[in-house]
């Protein structure tokens, strides 16, 4: 596949393609086509890992983002891994210039367990 430009571009998480790949699957199924390996692959990993619904992991995003010290990024990663520990949420913010006080990761964990 030979891709001209970017039209736009959207942070998801693995729920959320997950929903995705899953209506292109019965698309194909309905018109009689095969999917490609790729395609398949992509199905079963997000199959694998995805590990709440698109909705609540969209849910969970947008309560993370309104929070200091948050980028899309990291709370994108952090609905897709629904950290339980303080140790798991640290290694997601270990590359970042700043560390989390106890009250932000109990925060932020909270905001995970209330969408698990």
């Amino acid at each position: 596949m030979i891709i001209k430009e970017v039209v736009s571009e959207e942070l998801l998480t693995i729920s959320e393609v997950k929903d995705i790949l899953n209506k292109i699957q019965d698309e194909r199924l309905k018109k009689g086509e095969e999917l490609r390996y790729e395609q398949r692959r992509a199905i079963e990993h997000t199959n694998k890992f995805a590990k709440t619904s698109a909705k609540s992991a969209r849910s969970l995003v947008d309560m993370l983002i309104k929070l200091e010290k948050m980028k899309p990024e990291i709370a994108i990663r952090i609905a897709d891994i629904m950290p339980r520990t303080k140790d798991e949420l640290r290694t997601i913010y270990a590359k970042e210039r700043y560390t989390l006080l106890e009250k932000e990761l109990e925060t932020i964990l909270e905001l995970v367990s209330d969408h698990s």
